[in-house]
């Protein structure tokens, strides 16, 4: 019967995507909110990018009324430690809400790389904060277990990398949603698999939405196919969700889920072309002397594009 809390969510994930969406366009086209179109865009018409607005309330409210419904009719006992992860959850959603309000100000009228830092360094701070942080590699390197002191500030900085790894990859229709709703699939099965439902719950609501939003970013709306992009409000979000999803399943704590070898190195597969890419970007504009966080037309899918 668990599975009945992971499907039900997941299609009305979609419906509600499907619902949503086309009036986040219609307003967007009203108010003529569109993404500027310059030399460094590849999209030559005018395209709105706020579709990403609607992500973030889909998965909070979706999962706040799941886990309210399972835990008042006694639905499932899912034989969770509430205590300890119910905290993780909440700065979860703290840092979401952050980052969405941050992004929705980005698509809108754009905020400086500078404060959006800041910000992503306060919302990645929340997840120690809450118990959650990366104590095992695992023998990754030759070493397991990892003190607070070296793990605490490591978190901080992988969440940082992640969730701009999925912001710099949003460059081509369908790619960040695909990659990103591959991750969640490929993660939220795992978390099933190892009775974790609540991580799995939020992966599959992400899944859900990711699979609309995917439709309206590549094949569009209407007869006139009108397309929408998920903006900066949509790809850090999906980066942080990512990011909590990731390190939560290479977290050594049996009260999320019982321990897996290698757990480290599989989480963070999901991740390994988005994050590569922004590595290898950074390196090559330190090597060069140029501005680390200029935009420019040098990550994968630009290269991918110019061949063909």
């Amino acid at each position: 019967m668990e599975f009945v809390i992971l499907l039900v969510p997941f299609l009305l994930a979609i419906f509600l995507g499907k619902i949503i969406i086309p009036y986040i366009m219609l307003i967007t086209y009203k108010k003529r909110l569109f993404d500027p179109v310059d030399a460094r865009k590849l999209h030559q018409s005018i395209i709105p990018r706020l579709g990403g607005v609607a992500f973030v309330p889909i998965q909070c409210c979706l999962l706040a009324i799941t886990m309210v419904i399972v835990y008042k009719t006694n639905f499932v006992n899912l034989g969770i430690v509430t205590w300890e992860i119910f905290p993780m959850f909440i700065m979860l959603v703290c840092g979401m809400v952050i980052l969405y309000i941050i992004g929705i100000a980005d698509d809108l009228i754009g905020v400086s790389y500078k404060w959006k830092f800041v910000a992503q360094i306060l919302v990645a701070s929340l997840f120690p904060l809450s118990g959650l942080w990366i104590n095992d590699l695992y023998g990754l390197l030759f070493i397991t277990y990892l003190p607070a002191w070296v793990g605490i500030p490591f978190t901080i900085f992988v969440v940082v990398l992640i969730i701009n790894a999925i912001n710099l990859i949003d460059g081509l229709d369908g790619l960040c949603s695909g990659l990103v709703g591959v991750g969640c699939l490929v993660l939220g099965s795992l978390f099933a698999y190892y009775q974790a439902w609540i991580h799995a719950l939020l992966a599959f609501i992400t899944t859900g939405i990711l699979i609309s939003f995917f439709y309206y970013n590549v094949f569009g709306a209407s007869k006139r196919r009108r397309r929408i992009f998920m903006g900066d409000t949509g790809s850090m979000t999906l980066g942080y969700t990512m990011a909590f999803l990731a390190i939560s399943f290479a977290m050594n704590n049996f009260a999320i889920k019982p321990f897996s070898e290698g757990a480290i190195v599989v989480a963070f597969s999901t991740l390994i072309v988005p994050v590569f890419d922004v590595a290898r970007v950074i390196f090559i504009r330190w090597y060069k002397g140029l501005p680390l966080f200029k935009a420019d037309r040098s990550h994968l899918h630009h290269k991918l594009l110019r061949s063909g």
